[in-house]
């Protein structure tokens, strides 16, 4: 009998093993390390280095003021803060890629790539809390881990970093973002793209149009953006060549929605970003006043790999 009752518990044991889910020998990826590349007005331009395990299945960027950081006392165990921002980054990129036709996020071993957080919502391969800039003149705590996945659990949270969004000049600049939200601060009541003149209506629905993979409409939203800032005093000569290859790349193409011109990313960039930057405070006159702004919360989208 007990050499039977042995025998019984041996087997068990094999079946038990042979039957242990798979998830529970899961291997945790190793965090990715974080570097702030450039600190503006409404964004934050971040680099991201995978471990040696790499990020195979993308990446989270987590963020939350000072303030509400030491509040909180960190980050949560699981879940998410209702002050916390995230952008969780898993697809292919055709946005902020500086230069390149599209960049994807899911990433080697010791594998880098930039991004930028507080600019966002035309950015594809995203999800999380994309739609909003960085408060004005706000500390930030910034950090990311590795997103798990197909046999991996995420990786811990990385170190973090902080980063001061800017504010203050005359011959100053504000985002796409406030041009969007205050169309009776405009100074203007038309512009020209390339060729083609818009009214101001018009350019908001060119504003409100999501770029889509479309290098034209990126564009398009940070030229309007230079074109207002200029025409309300800010100094044009950090971006005015940038601002010449652009309406001439642009010629008679006619922005969505108003017409259905197109252009691919990877042709419109480099130029793209200066003009995002331009806006930002990051290239020649620095940003604008704090000014009213819409507000949101950062637990408004269901947050996932928690």
């Amino acid at each position: 009998m007990r050499i039977r009752h042995h025998i019984s518990i041996l087997g068990l044991l094999t079946v038990a093993l042979a039957i242990a889910p798979a998830a529970s020998f899961a291997q945790a990826l190793e965090t990715p390390t974080l570097s702030a590349v450039s600190t503006g007005h409404g964004k934050a331009r971040l680099t991201i280095t995978a471990g040696p395990s790499g990020a195979p299945n993308g990446f989270e960027v987590c963020y939350m003021t000072a303030a509400d950081f030491a509040a909180r006392g960190g980050w949560p165990a699981s879940g998410w803060w209702p002050e916390e921002g995230w952008v969780t980054y898993t697809g292919i990129g055709t946005l902020n890629t500086w230069g390149s036709a599209q960049v994807d996020f899911k990433l080697g071993a010791g594998q880098s790539l930039d991004v930028e957080i507080g600019d966002a919502s035309g950015e594809t391969g995203v999800s999380g809390t994309t739609g909003g800039e960085l408060a004005d003149a706000t500390d930030w705590v910034i950090c990311v881990f590795a997103v798990g996945g197909n046999g991996f659990t995420r990786s811990l949270y990385s170190a973090n970093i902080a980063g001061t969004t800017t504010v203050q000049g005359e011959d100053c600049t504000f985002t796409i973002g406030y041009w969007k939200n205050h169309t009776e601060a405009w100074p203007v009541g038309s512009l020209q793209l390339g060729s083609v003149v818009y009214n101001a209506a018009q350019l908001l629905s060119i504003l409100n149009q999501p770029v889509a993979g479309n290098g034209l409409i990126s564009m398009a939203h940070q030229l309007i953006g230079a074109k207002l800032n200029i025409a309300n005093g800010a100094n044009p000569t950090s971006i005015a060549a940038t601002i010449a290859a652009a309406d001439a790349q642009i010629g008679a193409l006619v922005v969505p929605p108003v017409g259905a011109g197109y252009l691919s990313p990877a042709s419109t960039s480099t130029k793209t970003q200066s003009l995002d930057d331009f806006n930002n405070g990051l290239l020649g006159p620095d940003h604008c006043g704090s000014t009213p702004a819409k507000t949101s919360t950062w637990g408004g989208v269901k947050r996932q790999y928690h």
